[in-house]
């Protein structure tokens, strides 16, 4: 007898709403005080299912990292079709606004994501292929590795700055998206000053 069509359907559903569950959990307490009957509990099914679809607590909690990656990399895709400035901007703005929706988890990831070895390469994977995406649209062809490291500092930079922010609401989001965009393209162009062969199409 023929598997019915609506099972890997019903499988898809089932491991998004595992996923949306362990991010409420993950969210609302570090990695070290959830546990995965906990997350079972919250989603209504037995650990031993969990456990089905998630090998691990590493392995839900990078899996559930990745999902809000995927998610987070297509709200601030750029705009080819603006120019730089304004491109910058408007993936800021989207990245601000992600980060009010999601408040609570930027700041869980950002300051216990690390301490989970899987989670520690995936953050550093994502930091990496960032850097040389935001380097990458400030020169023609491959970016240069002095512009890669300029916009991995920049990055660390605009974590601290933005968790500060959520915290303060000592400005105002366009504020702070002025203040991203500016120091973005000063340390790409302090990058540039030491290595004079890099041409930047920042106008």
């Amino acid at each position: 007898m023929s598997t019915p069509a609506y099972t890997r359907l019903d499988v898809d559903e089932r491991r998004r709403q595992l996923l949306d569950t362990s991010a409420q959990v993950f969210t609302e307490r570090p990695y070290d005080a959830v546990s995965m009957s906990e997350i079972a509990g919250r989603a209504g099914i037995s650990k031993g299912l969990l456990y089905h679809y998630f090998s691990s607590k590493e392995e839900l909690f990078r899996t559930t990292l990745e999902t809000a990656a995927r998610e987070l990399a297509d709200s601030i895709a750029p705009d080819p079709q603006l120019p730089p400035a304004e491109r910058v901007s408007a993936s800021l703005d989207a990245f601000i606004d992600w980060i009010e929706v999601h408040e609570a988890s930027y700041v869980r990831l950002i300051e216990d994501g690390g301490s989970v070895a899987g989670v520690r390469e995936l953050l550093s994977r994502v930091r990496q292929q960032s850097a040389e995406l935001i380097a990458g649209e400030a020169v023609e062809g491959a970016p240069p590795p002095v512009l890669v490291t300029a916009a991995l500092g920049w990055l660390g930079f605009a974590d601290a700055a933005c968790i500060h922010w959520l915290r303060h609401r000592h400005m105002t989001r366009e504020q702070l998206r002025d203040m991203l965009v500016a120091t973005l393209f000063g340390s790409l162009m302090a990058a540039a000053s030491v290595e004079p062969s890099v041409q930047l199409k920042l106008g």
